[in-house]
């Protein structure tokens, strides 16, 4: 590392706000994590009950060392063939993503799970909800599994079925006595980044799901049927699509649970176009706007692409703002060396960094905080899984209950053909 580059760095880390409790000290054995979600961006977020629980891992998986856990991977892999396949999110740590048959977001993997029809195992290298849309999607008789069942996304935990029919019934009841030009008082929309619980609210009540990528799609798509929107649960993918597509801050009132009427007041409601949920990436919510200010000075003519889970201020304060998906094309078709500054997750800038070593790529977040839960899927849980496989036995196996299969496909398809 060059002089100048230190002292940058060095410089850009006293940007931390100096009473943030990340730790960038990840447990490299997630066994070993302490209650909660451990170290990572997500460790003061409230962990709701009935969080998965992982059982214990056996020993010989927790005292293998790397390069066992290698050989055993691959030759369980081998073993198994096209019987399972493997799909690494872009946010998953290297040492498990060189292992992915498929890499990229949650949706993209989903899919492409639906491309191995010999599969009878999908093990999924992300967090649970990735996995629940896959069982949505997949067959039957395919079995899909998380490495570690703890693995889980703060996100989506902050917005659960209860609190959002609580919602639901509040506006409806609002709501009711409004004239019938055809379309519904509101629509529910929610993020992909959610419970299959809520997927199939959002399809039982005429709804849908998007993704970073089609968030704009979908809006529209919902205006078109009903008067608002209610977007859950990431409140900056919700703000910041739809002030791009014109809706006024102040028709963009935030719904707080526990709150009559999430802490508004009726006029407010009224005249709401679009109700967000008081839900946020943790990764995300890191990122501020005095990071970019500092990459610009850093960086005269730096290219600065964030993720629309970003809060607004960041949004606008960069180049451009788009999915996970986005960031990586954006920097793949790059003709001419070029630095770029990314508001994303740790792991997959390094790994931008890596693949495309003709351009400047860093994290605009000085302190590198990956996400903590996508963090507990390690090696030996992926050795355990795969090794049970070939044993004939079936670990961890995520289902989601029958009666919501039918309305979260719904919700999930009528995705799939909002496409942007």
């Amino acid at each position: 590392m060059s002089e100048q580059t230190l002292s940058s760095t060095i410089t850009r880390l006293t940007l931390l706000a100096p009473d943030s409790t990340c730790s960038t000290d990840l447990a490299t054995n997630p066994w070993d994590t302490p209650a909660g979600y451990g170290p990572g961006a997500s460790q003061e977020d409230n962990i709701p009950t009935g969080y998965p629980v992982q059982g214990g891992l056996p020993e010989e998986y927790k005292r293998a060392s790397d390069e066992e856990l290698d050989t055993r991977i691959r030759a369980a892999r081998e073993t198994l063939g096209e019987r399972a396949v493997i799909l690494g999110h872009f946010y998953q740590r290297d040492e498990v993503v060189q292992y992915a048959d498929f890499v990229g977001d949650s949706f993209q993997l989903a899919n492409a799970a639906q491309t191995r029809d010999k599969a009878e195992a999908i093990i999924f290298c992300g967090v649970h909800f990735m996995a629940e849309t896959a069982d949505i999607l997949s067959k039957p008789e395919q079995a899909v599994i998380l490495p570690n069942l703890a693995a889980g996304c703060s996100m989506a935990d902050m917005a659960d079925g209860p609190s959002v029919q609580q919602c639901w019934d509040e506006l409806t009841e609002l709501y009711k006595d409004e004239p019938d030009d055809g379309r519904m008082p509101v629509i529910p929309v929610t993020y992909m980044n959610c419970s299959a619980e809520l997927k199939a609210f959002v399809g039982k009540n005429g709804g849908l799901v998007c993704t970073s990528s089609n968030a704009a799609t979908v809006l529209a798509w919902a205006f078109e049927r009903g008067r608002r929107v209610l977007f859950f649960p990431d409140q900056h993918l919700g703000r910041n699509t739809a002030k791009a597509m014109g809706v006024p801050l102040e028709k963009m009132p935030m719904w707080t649970p526990r709150k009559a009427l999430g802490g508004n007041s009726e006029e407010t409601m009224r005249e709401a176009q679009v109700i967000l949920w008081h839900g946020f990436c943790s990764v995300h919510k890191r990122f501020n706007p005095a990071q970019i200010t500092k990459a610009r000075e850093d960086y005269p003519g730096v290219r600065v692409i964030v993720h629309p889970e970003c809060p607004m201020e960041v949004v606008d304060a960069a180049d451009e703002a788009g999915s996970t998906d986005y960031i990586r094309r954006a920097i793949a078709d790059a003709t001419e060396p070029t630095v770029f500054a990314i508001g994303t997750e740790i792991n997959m800038v390094n790994r931008l960094a890596s693949e495309y070593p003709q351009h400047t790529i860093f994290c605009l977040d000085p302190v590198i905080c990956p996400c903590s839960t996508m963090y507990r899927i390690h090696p030996g849980y992926l050795a355990w899984v795969l090794e049970e496989l070939v044993a004939g036995r079936v670990v961890n196996r995520i289902q989601v209950p029958e009666n919501q299969q039918g309305d979260a496909k719904i919700a999930l398809e009528r995705m799939l053909a909002a496409k942007p």
